[in-house]
């Protein structure tokens, strides 16, 4: 997952809005959004290689979604795979501030990643490369490969396009904010900003919606949390088309 933004307590609503879109090699397998077999309670995509995903709901109102850092000169030879954290936040039991102390004892164990982990209560972000626990308090977030909120030109962009469309009604909302993260345009050079990779590759990633040889935005989210339900909408993309899929999770 390269794209998280979200909107927390804000909404008379939904407490909790979520757009996002996963990166990810287009030949890496992947299930899309489902009801686990082996955890009937999560709701996710997976990824069908460490078996782990990017972001989640259950049925119980957990929630969580992962990016990963950006550092091409990290080691990741020997660390254990990101979405584990993400799925064993969703199967377990401790609240979100209790997990973020659990990973945090762990933190070297996986390359650079964001998490962030929550419930009907509270929400809560951690980064094992900043390695500080932040209770998240209501306001509109971005999150990409570096802190939250850091000021990339699409986590901007996403921010502010998000807060605008959170104003508008259910219907309104889901549409207008899958059109948010399908945007393509690329950032302007001087607006780049430097990660360490080529600059032909921060011309590829600047946008919310990445295309490239090999690579790419393999499906968005939209999910929308009330106290009793989630409506979890995905779209996945396969060559020139989308498949688009949605559910209804009442929260036992």
């Amino acid at each position: 997952m390269c794209l998280v933004l979200f909107a927390y307590k804000l909404h008379p609503e939904y407490k909790l809005i979520v757009a996002a879109n996963r990166d990810e090699f287009y030949g890496r397998p992947t299930a899309p959004a489902h009801f686990w077999q082996d955890q009937p309670e999560i709701l996710a995509g997976r990824d069908l290689n460490k078996m782990g995903t990017w972001l989640g709901v259950t049925t119980t109102g957990r929630f969580s979604a992962l990016t990963n850092y950006r550092d091409p000169n990290e080691k990741s030879e020997g660390k254990r795979s990101r979405g584990e954290l993400v799925a064993d936040f969703l199967r377990g039991e401790q609240t979100p501030f209790q997990y973020m102390e659990s990973v945090a004892a762990d933190r070297d164990r996986y390359p650079g990643y964001n998490l962030l982990a929550g419930d009907n209560q509270d929400l809560y972000y951690y980064s094992n490369i900043q390695n500080q626990i932040t209770k998240v308090e209501p306001g509109i977030y971005g999150l990409s490969n570096h802190f939250l909120n850091t000021e990339w030109p699409k986590v901007e962009q996403g921010r502010k396009g998000l807060s605008e469309i959170v104003k508008g009604t259910e219907d309104e909302m889901t549409e207008k904010i899958f059109s948010l993260l399908q945007v393509t345009d690329p950032v302007p050079d001087e607006n780049l900003p430097q990660t360490g990779v080529s600059l032909e590759w921060e011309r590829i990633l600047s946008p919310m919606f990445i295309r490239a040889n090999g690579y790419g935005t393999r499906s968005s989210a939209v999910l929308m949390a009330t106290d009793e339900i989630i409506q979890f909408t995905e779209m996945e993309y396969i060559d020139n088309s989308a498949n688009r899929q949605q559910f209804k999770v009442h929260i036992v």
